[in-house]
């Protein structure tokens, strides 16, 4: 049989890694049998991918019509490091049975997307082990992990401030204008990390006639996928994160909702360095209305960033309650190697509430279900026995929902 197994094992328990971190790890493989190879490399890569089908109509040499389907793709490659753990390109080697170990070491540019899979596309970094066997098929193990981009809120002073929405509708009745209907809504920032609450706060106003059998606010990702060939064409595909539906509104009547929604570990917006895969949140408010009226909708833009808004620069409080640390220090965020799966609770004190500085990490909602990509033999194999890969983002704890 000569290969049994083969595992590649990160140091960092998270398998997570922001730009210009070095990735550290080793690859351990056992054989019962000796094995003839001419080496064994391990590639890391970095890349991404768009695709998708469209349904087209032409005229065939017969003069009649016919569909055709044409597949469309995008590519780019941000990185690709590749050498040899065994052997090279010299004479073949010969690995003799039980059990080996060989570390490894990347070190990530700085420049690089945050990890996204998506339905059409995605952003991927790979690791992936070959066994090259001369004469015969080669021995592939991969392994993802999860790059992040850096996004300080803190960065855009914007995204501090209150934001408020007002939507309003008139209804037509009979040739009777009637109304109107108000909706406000207000939020206390527009910049948030995941494990946040958004505080929706809801005024609505209904001095119509008419209905309005709920209010929807979701938290939403828009996402605009680009090809390249064989032509340039853009998809949007919007998915909703999180959503929560409050109640009925009576003619000439009012409600005002407090409703807060909890971020997820979703990636940060825009995925910068990026030129296939547009990525932007929105807080979308869509009011039903009863009968055949159109509903009333708006939106208000939403960042996601890897670092949280820190409270007033005037009189923050450092804390630590797990481990000695000095203030400045608060702004490193790489994850720890221990076997907890959470980082110190740290942060500011301000105003009774905790602003932690370090987070967790946890996997997306939105994975996929293969890493298998084109050109992949049919005997690749996957590190833990898992085929399918979720990225992990960074999640923040806060001891108050409303902050």
């Amino acid at each position: 049989m000569g290969l049994k197994s083969c595992e590649i094992i990160l140091e960092n328990n998270w398998g997570t890694y922001y730009v210009g971190q070095t990735v550290t790890g080793r690859v351990e493989f056992d054989l019962d049998s000796p094995k003839k190879v001419r080496g064994v490399s391990i590639l890391f890569k970095g890349d991404s991918n768009t695709n998708w089908f469209v349904e087209e109509s032409r005229t065939n040499n017969d003069g009649k019509q016919e569909n055709e389907r044409i597949e469309l793709n995008g590519y780019e490659e941000y990185f690709k490091i590749e050498y040899y753990l065994i052997g090279g390109q010299g004479d073949e080697v010969d690995i003799p049975p039980g059990h080996h170990s060989y570390p490894f070491t990347c070190v990530l540019p700085p420049s690089l997307p945050s990890s996204f899979e998506g339905d059409y596309g995605y952003v991927r970094y790979i690791i992936k082990v070959t066994f090259d066997r001369p004469w015969k098929f080669d021995h592939e193990t991969k392994k993802a992990f999860t790059v992040l981009s850096p996004l300080d809120l803190n960065s855009n002073p914007r995204l501090k401030e209150p934001t408020r929405l007002a939507l309003e509708k008139y209804f037509c009745c009979f040739c009777c204008k009637s109304g109107p209907l108000t909706c406000i809504i207000s939020i206390p920032r527009t910049g948030y990390v995941s494990g946040q609450t958004i505080p929706v706060v809801l005024d609505v106003d209904n001095i119509s006639n008419i209905e309005i059998t709920n209010v929807q606010v979701s938290l939403r990702k828009i996402v605009t996928y680009h090809t390249q060939t064989p032509r340039r064409e853009s998809k949007k595909d919007v998915k909703v994160i999180a959503e929560i539906k409050v109640g009925s509104t009576t003619p000439h009547g009012s409600n005002t909702y407090n409703q807060p929604i909890v971020i997820p570990p979703i990636p940060p917006s825009n995925l910068t360095n990026c030129n296939l895969i547009d990525l932007d949140y929105e807080l979308y408010v869509e009011l039903n209305i009863s009968g055949f009226h159109t509903n009333l909708t708006g939106k208000i833009p939403i960042t996601i960033g890897t670092t949280p808004l820190g409270p007033s620069s005037s009189a923050p409080t450092p804390i630590s309650t797990k481990i000695n640390i000095e203030p400045e220090d608060f702004t490193d965020l790489t994850p720890s190697n221990d076997n907890d799966s959470k980082a110190p609770t740290m942060g500011w004190v301000n105003n009774g509430n905790i602003y932690p500085a370090l987070p967790t990490f946890a996997e997306s909602q939105f994975g996929t279900s293969s890493i298998r990509e084109k050109g992949d033999n049919e005997y690749v194999m996957y590190a833990d026995n898992r085929q399918h890969y979720s990225p992990m983002y960074p999640v923040y704890s806060y001891t108050d929902a409303k902050s």
